[in-house]
């Protein structure tokens, strides 16, 4: 029997968590930097990111942006409620957050739309080789994981650190501008909402992840649970990349704004 959690600080502060997930933060703060800094963003920032690099990274990230209800359903048919009180608290959070989830598809079509990359194009574009990483990832570990894996690769690791990213990007008065006024609103939603939202959805992630373990996991559990925030940390940053990678060879660029082009 694990050693029972119950949290007693801040939502938001790291200390009101166990030792191990303290350790599993610190341990994991390099590679979700690798994320958080990675060159795309100041790119986007500035509005130096071109179009190439654009609709990639639009088509390349989409798999995971209309997979990630089914990602969080996936991991709420592992709940049973009454058996723990970290899978009643797991149960109700991924039902109400399922619906949360909702129309964020629609919204970060809109924000592709807005940014030049057509919605067919999203939708069957071919993706950059290699930016199923994360997708991949996502699927493998919401499906065959137990719940707390699961849950702390995809609703701690991966919204945490689209958080803060998505922030970086919307404060941004430089991109925002790029944008039409007549659309400007409709094409931030997605960055406005991830911004906004994503501060506290982690860390309740992690109270949940922490409740099912409790205070004292056995050391071969929180290692597998530090294993899978760092994969989830590389499966994104190697997406990130492979969708800049069309930047460094001239000839793909061209294709990938011919192929913009001609789907317009």
């Amino acid at each position: 029997m694990h050693a029972h959690f119950e949290r007693t600080g801040a939502l938001t502060e790291l200390s009101s968590y166990p030792r191990w997930a303290q350790d599993l933060v610190s341990a994991c703060a390099p590679a979700k930097q690798s994320v958080v800094e990675h060159d795309i963003w100041p790119l986007m920032r500035e509005n130096r990111l071109d179009a190439a690099a654009t609709r990639d990274f639009m088509v390349g990230v989409w798999p995971v942006i209309e997979r990630f209800p089914g990602y969080m359903a996936l991991n709420l048919l592992k709940t049973r409620y009454g058996r723990s009180p970290g899978e009643n608290m797991a149960r109700r959070w991924l039902v109400r957050n399922i619906r949360v989830e909702q129309n964020h598809a629609e919204y970060w079509l809109n924000w592709a739309q807005g940014a030049g990359v057509p919605e067919r194009e999203v939708l069957n574009g071919s993706s950059p080789y290699g930016t199923d990483a994360l997708s991949n990832w996502c699927e493998e570990v919401s499906r065959g994981g137990p719940l707390a894996a699961g849950m702390i690769a995809t609703n701690y690791a991966v919204e945490g650190a689209t958080g803060e990213w998505s922030q970086r990007v919307y404060e941004s008065a430089a991109y925002a501008e790029a944008f039409p006024k007549a659309i400007r609103a409709q094409s931030l939603r997605w960055l406005q909402l991830h911004a906004a939202y994503d501060d506290t959805h982690p860390w309740e992630a992690l109270e949940i992840v922490c409740t099912l373990v409790g205070t004292s996991p056995r050391p071969d559990e929180a290692a597998y649970l530090q294993e899978c925030v760092k994969r989830s940390y590389v499966s994104m940053r190697i997406t990130l990349d492979r969708c800049l990678d069309v930047r460094r060879d001239p000839w793909l660029s061209e294709q990938a704004v011919l192929a913009s082009e001609a789907a317009a």
